[in-house]
């Protein structure tokens, strides 16, 4: 600074310089002294302080982020489907006789055994008809013997001119009428005995019953729509479910070249408010034809249902099982980000802690990873924390990171 102040008083105006007679000075002396000397003075104040400037500045440390080590194994690829539960087993009550409803037997919404009865019809009807049948077995019985105590009479003659043939003959024709005649009233009264027997409603099936669609007192006929109550198995119970034809065809395809391996026929099942069912289920079979509207095909699976959960027209969702990824790797979603075309791109750091972009193929969310099938493979640190800093090239510092471990496979 010493200097620059030697430098200003060396270049001070000497003094006031007068301009000649008739001309007028071009520049003033202070202008002329600024622009000699104060002009160069600024620049080199300020290159000195520039070349001190970048001579003390700091380098950045490198950025620190966090990071996990991918690892790669078999996983099992799942596809949610839309579907509702079907009882196992349906069967309406009905009544086989005609008659008046004298009392209902059972408590609505309960359990009900094959077998148990639920409805009374006035019996009485039905006690005539069986004693009028009776009656007519008896008659029918009577006339048979007599008839069959003349045909052997007849055919026991030892003189065969005792009688002609045609009266022998009818006489073996009575008995043989008189038998069949047993034999239709005995039928008949079969018939009366069944029809007293339907008086008494009983359950086709074991299951849950629902309500009364009769009250005592109601005229019911053997031949009306309407059902007196409906019984329901309910466990097992059945969840239909339809699955897009073209998916289907792709899994065929995958596991046909082997990039996939069939996965087992267990199911899990979400219910409509979200939670998970608690017991697995199976997939009992997959329907032959394609639906021409919607183009799906309906699969059935059967799930355990020993405390009624289910209840038959629920709305679940079930997460069917479609193969398996024999060496897939589980990427937290944090670490995978998108571009406006949808092209999937990580992050990593390699060599020298030096930040890599690679592009992936991410085919499904699992949980909170993504399933990578290409880009990323056992052993990547995947940057998860602090992405919006890395840059490309640069070099980082990484930190072992710890997320919640995902569940691979079901």
């Amino acid at each position: 600074m010493r200097v620059h102040f030697e430098f200003l008083y060396r270049c001070r105006p000497a003094g006031r310089m007068q301009a000649p007679a008739g001309r007028t000075a071009s520049r003033s002396p202070m202008l002329r002294w600024h622009q000699t000397c104060v002009g160069p003075l600024t620049s080199a104040l300020a290159l000195a302080g520039c070349s001190e400037a970048s001579k003390t500045s700091p380098v950045p440390p490198p950025v620190q982020v966090g990071v996990v080590t991918l690892t790669a194994g078999p996983v099992t690829t799942t596809q949610e489907l839309s579907g509702r539960t079907v009882a196992t087993n349906s069967s309406d009550v009905r009544p086989q006789v005609d008659g008046i409803i004298l009392a209902r037997l059972f408590k609505e919404g309960s359990f009900v055994q094959a077998g148990q009865p639920l409805y009374r019809i006035d019996p009485r009807p039905y006690h005539a008809s069986r004693d009028q049948a009776a009656a007519a077995l008896e008659s029918a019985q009577a006339a048979y013997a007599s008839a069959q105590s003349q045909a052997v009479r007849y055919r026991s003659l030892s003189d065969p001119d005792a009688i002609s043939g045609q009266q022998l003959d009818n006489t073996i024709a009575a008995e043989r009428t008189a038998r069949a005649a047993v034999h239709q009233t005995a039928a008949a009264l079969e018939a009366a005995r069944i029809n007293l027997g339907y008086t008494l409603v009983r359950a086709p099936i074991s299951g849950r019953i629902s309500r009364s669609l009769v009250t005592p007192g109601a005229l019911v006929t053997a031949s009306q729509a309407t059902a007196l109550a409906t019984i329901q198995q309910l466990d097992p119970i059945y969840v239909d479910v339809v699955q897009s034809a073209d998916s289907l065809l792709a899994l065929r395809r995958a596991l046909a070249k082997g990039s996939a391996l069939p996965a087992s026929a267990a199911v899990r099942l979400k219910l409509s408010d979200g939670s998970e069912y608690p017991e697995a289920g199976r997939i009992e079979f997959t329907e032959v034809t394609v639906d021409e509207n919607a183009g799906t095909v309906a699969l059935r699976a059967r799930f355990p249902n020993r405390h009624d959960i289910l209840l038959p027209g629920m709305f679940v969702r079930v997460a069917a099982p479609q193969s398996v990824i024999p060496n897939g790797v589980l990427a937290p979603q944090q670490g995978i980000t998108r571009d406006p075309k949808g092209n999937a791109s990580a992050l990593i750091v390699g060599k020298g802690n030096t930040v890599v972009r690679v592009q992936v193929t991410a085919i499904q969310a699992i949980g909170s990873s993504w399933l990578v099938t290409r880009g990323l493979k056992s052993g990547d640190r995947l940057i998860v924390v602090g992405t919006q800093n890395a840059i490309p090239g640069s070099v980082v510092t990484p930190t072992l990171t710890h997320l919640p471990e995902e569940v691979r496979s079901q």
